[in-house]
This record gives structure tokens, C-alpha cells and sequence, in this order.
């Protein structure tokens, strides 16, 4: 479990979660033991005074994105202070708490059909804590819901209140029913808080939280709120820690990490962070999700091309070819816009992997429309494209439109994915017989002989290997391909200090281009 250094002087709007805890924790008359665990005067934890048992455990259940799975994180840390211990099995939980995604309705209803499968665990254990967070929570529809017909769920509370894990479970004991705090809007950034990160190589950093873009089809501004960005010093700090244990890759996340900074008022922008956290020793690879094209400026494109690790892959979700449609979605970008951004790119960064999301059967969109999307993806070739058929979100304008039939949003569909397909065959077999450097994540889950590793433009490729070299960079060549995979041969381990490893041991360095006079 972690905790990183505190920072003094917390900006204005920002919180310090370990004063809120310690204030907290003083009501018990509480200490913190060396393993930073909060015990009682009598040497009970926490958790062991609230659940009447040593050792409680607890078992988080996540969907949804990254932002989601780094709030997983920051939940287990918070209840691991507490002294609860992670559970093996659902069955052997005193906590069980499902992180849940908004995005759209299939992951809703997993989430209900998991809440009814765990009734039958509360039957057999009332004592057992049933709580739901996430961006579902920030639903008034899900909240009547789970009000009307999943009584057996303990606590309901969402993204912007994570913070008040231990204080919710303390309610949750002392009062009578379902416990419902969800806050409407956030009261600040909060720093300083734990977390139980899953390995040692790959960590996931939060930037800034929320989005200002209300793109008609998106409920995010609704369950993140407003864009808060975290001062430069705090991210900073973060990742040098992250350095020191031993981590070597860092994801950024926001939902819109391009416009870190604009809240802050200092200047002070994503390429400028981007720019620093170049400099922080031991961390080798840097990635980010997710980019709003509105916002990758020329800046940020020099930024990317001059620096050493942070990865070529670009993730720029289009979600239309369509200007009509891109105006109905208010995405605040025309189709020809977004074709210069690539060319831009690929100027300045030739070996780029650019990635995309593209939703078919937006209400409105005409056969026409989608043709124009059909065609952009032909233009762009990107390397992969994450495609979803429109889903309404209940709060959200295009919800109230006419909506297209379900069989015209499925064959579009597969259209779309037969055209992408092959261009992401195409563009992997012209990779055979290549080398590339990858960090190995650890064996595969089909074949434990095997292991899952990432290259710097996060193409998985899969290797015969040892287990013992998880966590390791390694050179390999580049020997069959797949439409979403690829397949090596180890060629030889790399030490961390590699030169190879960073874009300027394996590429020329940035120069500008000439400009005609």
C-alpha cells in the first residue's frame, strides 16, 4: 500500500485527504501504526471495530475505464488503512463494493444482474456491506432503482465523494437502511490519497477529473462534473514516487487530458506537464488517455515529437466522419479539422499508432453519414478503432431524438468493422520481420508459456517466454500477425537504462520542418 509524501500549502480548492482522516480517526482516539494501518488506543484497527472481527475482508468489482479502475485502486488503499484485507472469493467478503461505468446501457445492466446474483450471498450473510459507486451512482434513475428493487444493497455513493469511503462504512453500521450519499458536484481536487496498485512496472496517474465538453451523447459531465486539474507539483511528485518504487511506465488519465491546466490559471499546460515529466529519472514509457481533438495543439504535437518517452500512440476519438453529425454531437470540430490534426502528426511523429472511437447509428446520422465515416476511416487507416453502436443516456440531449432502428445501428456496425479489420491486418503484417522493443506484462491468460507484452505504440504482441521476466523490457522480432495481435521471438532482455528504449535510441530526433519563405 502506498502513501505518498505530503505536499505543503494545498492550492486553494484543493484537499489534504490524510488531515481529513486524521481528523476523523482523532474522534477514536486513533493512531496510525507502521504499516500505516489506523488503529484503536487498544490496538483494534478500525475496520476491526466496525466489522467485529479481525481482518475483514473486502472484494471490488470494477467496469469501465481506466479513471474507474484507478478509483478501484484508491478505495482499497483507503480500506486497507482501515485494515481490511483483499478477499480471495465473493464469499469470503465482509465489503463488497461495484465500481460501475455509465457509458453506456450494457455495462448498466451487468451491474444490475450482478446486484441480483448477490442477494443470495446477504441472505446468506446479513452482516455482509453491499455498496455501490461510480458513475452510476450519480444517476437519479439508478439511485430509484436500487432504491425500488435491491433493498439488500447497504450504501449507494458516487465519484465525487470517494474520499469518504471509511466515514460511509461507519454509517452504514450506525444507521437504519440504505445509506445514499452521492454528491452533486465535487468540493475540490483531493491529494495524498492511498492506494493499493496492482504490480510494480504500470501505474495509472489522474491529471484532471471531469470534462467541460457536453458532447450531446456523453453522460460524463454529469457524473464527473466540471474539469478539475491537479496542480503540476502534486502530479509531479506522484510519478517521481512512482520512479523511486520501481515503476516504470505511467498512464496519465483524465477525460479530457488535453486540457489539463486551463482551470489552473498559471499558463501552465498538458504539454508543459508532458514536457517535465520527461525529466523524471526511472520512468521510462509515458501514455495518456483520453485526447479530445479539439485541444492537441501544435504545442502538444512538438511536445510529444521532442520528447523521449512519452509513446507515439495517439488515441484521438473522432466518433464521426460526418460533419453534420459531428455538429449534432457538439464535438466542436469539422471532419477536415481532424484530418490536418493526423497530417500534423504524422509529420512530425512518422511512426505514430493513432487509435480512435467511432459511434454508428447516431440519431440523424443518414446513410450518407455514414459513408463519410466509412471513408475517413479509409483516409486515416488507423492502427485500431474502438467502435460502439449509439446507446441513449437518460440527462443527455441526443437521448430525447429520434432514434435510428436497432438492425440499421447493427449493420452498420459490422460494416464498420469489416472496413477496420482489414486495415488493422494490413498494418500489422506490414510489421513482420520488424524488431521492437516491448515491456512484458507477465504471461498471457490463455497460455501461462506465453507472455502479454506492449510495444511503445501499445500493439500487443505475444512472446514465449519465462514468468520471470514480467516486468522486464526486451527486444523482439515481430514474427506472424493478427488482426488485433502480434506474434515474436524474444531476441534478448534489455536493462532499464536501454537507450533503445526511449523514441530517440530508436528514432532521429525531432527537427522542425523548413518553412518556405
Amino acid at each position: 500500500m502506498e502513501t505518498l509524501p505530503l505536499i505543503p500549502r494545498p492550492a486553494a480548492g484543493a484537499l489534504d485527504y490524510r488531515a481529513l482522516q486524521a481528523q476523523w480517526a482523532a474522534r477514536y482516539g486513533a493512531y496510525r501504526d507502521e504499516q500505516n494501518v489506523w488503529r484503536l488506543p487498544d490496538g483494534r484497527t478500525l475496520a476491526e471495530s466496525i466489522f467485529g472481527k479481525p481482518r475483514p475482508a473486502y472484494k471490488i468489482l470494477t467496469w469501465g475505464c481506466q479513471m474507474n479502475e484507478r478509483d478501484s485502486e484508491i478505495l482499497a488503499g483507503q480500506l486497507e488503512e482501515m485494515g481490511m484485507v483483499p478477499a480471495g472469493l465473493l464469499d469470503e467478503a465482509d465489503l463488497i463494493l461495484l465500481n460501475t461505468c455509465a457509458v453506456r446501457e450494457t455495462a448498466e445492466e451487468k451491474v444490475f444482474g450482478t446486484i441480483g446474483y448477490l442477494k443470495v450471498l446477504k441472505q446468506q450473510n446479513p452482516d455482509l456491506i453491499l455498496g455501490l459507486c461510480g458513475c452510476m451512482a450519480q444517476e437519479e434513475s439508478t439511485i430509484r432503482r436500487i432504491q425500488r428493487y435491491y433493498p439488500h444493497v447497504d450504501l449507494v455513493f458516487g465519484t465525487h465523494n470517494v474520499h469518504q469511503l471509511p466515514q460511509l462504512i461507519e454509517r452504514v453500521r450506525r444507521e437504519e437502511g440504505m445509506v445514499v450519499d452521492v454528491w452533486q458536484a465535487a468540493e475540490g481536487v483531493v491529494e495524498h490519497l492511498p492506494s493499493r496498485r496492482a504490480g510494480g512496472v504500470k501505474a495509472w496517474v489522474n491529471i484532471i477529473y471531469g470534462c467541460d465538453k457536453y458532447c450531446t451523447f456523453c453522460i460524463v459531465p454529469t457524473t464527473r462534473g466540471r474539469e478539475r486539474s491537479r496542480r503540476p507539483e502534486d502530479v509531479i511528485a506522484e510519478v517521481e514516487y512512482l520512479a523511486a518504487e520501481g515503476y516504470k511506465e505511467v498512464t496519465l488519465l483524465g477525460q479530457n487530458v488535453n486540457s489539463y491546466g486551463k482551470d489552473l490559471g498559471t499558463g501552465f499546460d498538458f504539454a508543459d506537464l508532458l514536457a517535465r515529466l520527461d525529466r523524471v529519472p526511472g520512468i521510462r514509457w509515458i501514455r495518456y488517455t483520453t485526447s479530445h481533438p479539439r485541444d492537441f495543439t501544435d504545442k502538444l504535437i512538438r511536445t510529444i515529437a521532442e520528447s523521449d518517452k512519452v509513446t507515439e500512440h495517439f488515441h484521438l476519438p473522432v466518433q464521426s466522419g460526418s460533419n453534420a453529425v459531428l455538429r449534432w454531437m457538439n464535438r466542436r470540430y469539422t471532419r477536415e479539422y481532424y484530418l490536418r490534426l493526423i497530417e500534423k502528426i504524422r509529420e512530425a511523429v512518422p511512426d505514430a499508432c493513432i487509435t480512435t472511437d467511432i459511434i454508428v447509428g447516431f440519431p440523424k446520422e443518414t446513410e450518407e453519414d455514414f459513408r463519410q465515416t466509412l471513408d475517413l476511416v479509409r483516409q486515416v487507416e488507423y492502427d485500431n478503432a474502438f467502435t460502439f453502436i449509439y446507446s441513449p443516456r437518460e440527462g443527455t440531449p441526443a437521448a430525447r431524438w429520434p432514434q435510428l432502428p436497432r438492425e440499421v445501428k447493427q449493420e452498420r456496425l459490422e460494416r464498420l468493422m469489416e472496413v477496420q479489420y482489414a486495415i488493422n491486418l494490413r498494418k500489422n503484417q506490414r510489421l513482420v520481420g520488424q524488431t521492437a522493443v516491448v515491456l512484458i506484462d507477465g504471461p498471457s491468460k490463455k497460455n501461462p508459456r506465453v507472455l502479454s507484452a506492449r510495444t511503445r505504440t501499445n500493439k500487443l504482441v505475444l512472446v514465449p517466454g519465462e514468468a520471470a521476466w514480467s516486468g522486464r523490457f526486451a527486444r523482439v522480432e515481430i514474427t506472424r500477425a493478427q488482426t488485433f495481435t502480434l506474434e515474436g521471438r524474444m531476441l534478448e532482455l534489455l536493462p532499464d537504462d536501454a537507450p533503445e528504449i526511449g523514441r530517440h535510441g530508436q528514432f532521429a530526433p525531432y527537427v522542425p520542418a523548413a518553412r518556405s519563405a
